[in-house]
């Protein structure tokens, strides 16, 4: 099994510690690409370095967590992946099912505890539909 790589800003690293927790409770290898405080950063030096491992197969699928939502677009533009911003476990659901997400993006300033388990359950259970999702999915540039 490929690590799950995380990344995350000083908004989201409590939710990550928190989601690096529980991966590890259900058996999920980890690669903490950080931030490691709540000290201010930019997203985009642990957004990059996360998509660029997926890029390279070193891990995938990965969890971003941000204030709000910008990852989804960095990842995205950096390996060209799919990825989605989940705000509920039934967005969650939809992404892996008809989008084949591979970076699950949490606003770290608007999960709770309760909420993220219940992404990450849908997330990690949830597979792609393919069928009349896979002509789209094949739509989407992959570097």
């Amino acid at each position: 099994m490929k690590k799950v790589g995380l990344a995350s800003d000083h908004a989201g690293f409590e939710l990550k510690e928190f989601v690096k927790t529980w991966l590890t409770e259900k058996g999920y290898p980890c690669k903490d690409f950080g931030t490691y405080s709540t000290e201010s950063c930019d997203y985009a030096d642990y957004a990059h370095p996360l998509a660029l491992a997926i890029e390279a197969g070193e891990c995938g699928p990965g969890v971003a967590i941000a204030e709000a939502v910008k990852d989804q677009h960095d990842i995205e533009q950096t390996s060209g992946y799919p990825c989605g911003t989940m705000l509920d476990s039934e967005i969650a659901h939809l992404s892996r099912q008809h989008n084949d997400a591979n970076v699950l993006v949490m606003p770290g300033r608007f999960i709770d505890h309760e909420m993220a388990e219940k992404i990450l359950d849908e997330f990690f259970n949830s597979g792609f539909e393919g069928g009349r999702h896979q002509k789209r999915i094949e739509k989407i540039p992959v570097k």
